[in-house]
């Protein structure tokens, strides 16, 4: 039989909310955490505008002697393990170290690491790392991290396909699940608010230009002009649910199903991948379309990448035939974090009976989408779906229900 992978702790570092209860009351409410870019001067650049984690001291969380070896990323990254390990009720130090593996994200966190090193080089000369070795190590550096600090030995590993990578890092916890490790820590903390990792989000052309936080990320509105980027993201863990039974865990919910596809090609004529993606995280969930009652869009914020995705959505479920949100209006798109922090926020809402708000959004009429704004709607909450994609083609869906 087949172990089922289930959510037992969450832990959230979101631009609107450190913390999960923090987040999930701000989201409820509606409050954003987009503003002016405060962690360096962005008076020289276009874009202006991010979703910031405030409030975090790393000091206040981790030992002195972690912080000259890590970045904003690891540091939050390590608190969120913390805060999931913690809300799941697990104590690593009580359970076998090969029982625990460790399966992250990464898109572009790794700039301000790669940003100090050659800070580094140009000060001290010869006492550096490389550019390539810096980016080497910071794409294991979450998942290294967080299983050193927690004794973890079991497998582990970094996903690395932009947005996307948060839903693919899930879904190979569950796999880890699947083949007989009792518990994975997963998700993913992006975190590249540092003039290297902007100059580089620029170079992608989607970054909102506007410098009016409640007009600048608009998915779905007939004014979308790009995206804000943010910060953060959430850790979760994923157990085997007979294994969290036995010691007593009251799940958040199971990971029913997951899909991935990759585009073919521009100018191919062939269909996008997104809709087969949806299609497979059903199929593989035992799901039908009217099962879904919520989806968690992926919400690029380019005109032409809201209609493809608003094409795959109402050519699965219909026209108008399940609700939509995109909560990530309230923190800017997070890259590897954004999907892990929209499937915490899926098993909170699938909780508390609501459906969180898309703020700002005066949805265009033509999208054929039933987007949940302004308020959080109740609802009956079972199953729902998450969407992610990523630059370049990936494309990631996951079906989450009720434990």
């Amino acid at each position: 039989m087949t172990a089922t992978a289930v959510i037992t702790g969450l832990g959230v570092a979101a631009p609107n909310g450190l913390g999960t209860k923090e987040f999930w009351t701000a989201t409820l409410r509606g409050e954003s955490g987009i503003g002016p870019v405060e962690r360096f001067d962005p008076s020289r650049y276009p874009a202006r505008l991010a979703g910031q984690v405030r409030g975090f001291v790393a000091e206040d969380h981790l030992p002195s002697r972690l912080l000259p070896q890590t970045d904003r990323m690891t540091r939050l990254a390590l608190v969120a393990a913390d805060w999931a390990l913690d809300d799941a009720g697990v104590r690593p130090a009580d359970l076998p170290p090969y029982d625990m593996g460790v399966v992250t994200a990464s898109s572009c966190g790794g700039f301000e690491f790669g940003q100090n090193e050659l800070r580094n080089l140009w000060s001290k000369g010869s006492q550096y790392v490389s550019a390539y070795q810096s980016f080497a190590w910071f794409y294991a550096v979450n998942s290294g991290q967080i299983s050193i600090r927690n004794g973890m030995k079991g497998p582990s590993g970094v996903v690395v396909s932009d947005q996307a990578g948060g839903l693919d890092a899930l879904a190979q916890a569950r796999r880890q699940i699947r083949r007989g490790t009792p518990l994975i820590v997963s998700g993913s903390i992006d975190a590249s608010i540092c003039p290297w990792g902007w100059v580089a989000q620029l170079a992608s052309g989607r970054l909102s230009t506007s410098e009016d936080p409640d007009r600048a990320y608009l998915p779905f509105d007939a004014q979308a002009n790009g995206h804000v980027p943010g910060e953060g993201g959430a850790i979760l863990v994923v157990e085997d649910a007979e294994t969290a039974r036995r010691r007593g865990a009251r799940p958040y919910g199971e990971i029913a199903g997951y899909g991935s596809t990759f585009d073919p090609a521009p100018g191919s004529g062939r269909e996008r991948g997104l809709r087969r993606a949806i299609e497979l995280a059903l199929a593989d969930a035992g799901a039908d379309a009217q099962d879904v009652d919520v989806v968690f869009a992926d919400a690029a914020g380019v005109p032409a990448e809201d209609r493809a995705e608003a094409e795959a959505l109402t050519a699965v479920f219909g026209t108008r035939g399940v609700p939509v949100t995109a909560p990530k209006t309230m923190t800017g798109r997070l890259y590897s974090g954004a999907a892990p922090l929209d499937l915490a926020a899926a098993m909170l809402a699938i909780a508390d009976g609501r459906i969180p708000p898309t703020v700002n959004v005066r949805p265009a009429a033509d999208y054929g989408l039933d987007l949940v704004t302004d308020a959080p709607r109740s609802a009956e909450l079972r199953t729902a779906l998450v969407l992610a994609r990523g630059h370049g083609g990936f494309n990631s869906a996951m079906v989450v229900r009720a434990a």
